[in-house]
């Protein structure tokens, strides 16, 4: 086999996907509900560039809830929450952002390995994607359940693309993503960092992190600029 000229992960929510609704937040509150009996809510939380699991437990925490019993529950709100996620999305396939569908379709064809690296728990970020009409495009995924934090499960990602053999140890390696915490991660793992101003971040809030690379959207984004040093 031979390796992929690149693997490129991408975060989902402001990078690949926008304007997505209030179901995934609310998908996070139903759950806690309905494990702990808790009322809470995603307001006064800062939930760009987070896990869901560090978002759940900052409302269980609002909420009152002791850190054993945060632990406890933990499990079972993350399994509801992408129970009720998966059963009430709508459908996303307006809500991708500009040059996305293109340029997937660019780097698969050209034999690039696509993955996602986003806070999003597993079945919520897979079904967000297929309601998107993009999830086709990826091989695999690290989400928000599987690591500490954002370079974790980018770190993740690359083990599992090198222990496939998809990469060779000297492929390149871009994360793209449109919040400060994905710089973050790809600095941390040493590859290169493509900003997106699509998210909520402003463009002075990412350029504070130095990216690689910083543009408005994805449709001037190509193979050569994801790989040039």
């Amino acid at each position: 086999m031979h390796s992929a000229p690149a693997l490129v992960l991408f975060d989902i929510d402001g990078t690949l996907v926008r304007r997505a609704g209030p179901h995934h937040r609310q998908a996070l509150v139903d759950a806690v509900r309905r494990v702990t009996g808790l009322e809470t809510s995603t307001e006064h939380i800062p939930v760009h560039g987070m896990l869901d699991p560090d978002i759940l437990t900052r409302m269980l925490r609002g909420a009152g809830a002791s850190p054993d019993a945060i632990r406890r529950a933990m499990p079972e709100i993350v399994r509801r929450a992408q129970q009720i996620y998966v059963r009430s999305v709508p459908n996303l396939q307006r809500k991708t952002c500009p040059g996305v569908r293109s340029l997937l379709r660019r780097l698969q064809q050209r034999g690039v390995v696509l993955a996602l690296v986003t806070g999003n728990l597993t079945r919520i970020g897979w079904k967000k994607l297929d309601r998107a009409g993009l999830k086709p495009y990826f091989r695999f995924g690290a989400f928000g359940e599987m690591a500490k934090d954002r370079a974790g499960l980018a770190r993740l990602a690359i083990r599992h693309a090198r222990a496939q053999a998809w990469i060779e140890r000297g492929t390149p390696i871009a994360l793209v993503g449109d919040a400060p915490s994905d710089i973050v991660a790809a600095q941390r793992n040493g590859i290169r960092a493509i900003a997106v101003h699509t998210g909520i971040s402003s463009r002075n809030d990412l350029l504070a992190y130095a990216p690689d690379l910083l543009l408005e959207d994805l449709r001037g984004l190509t193979l050569e600029r994801i790989v040039r040093p």
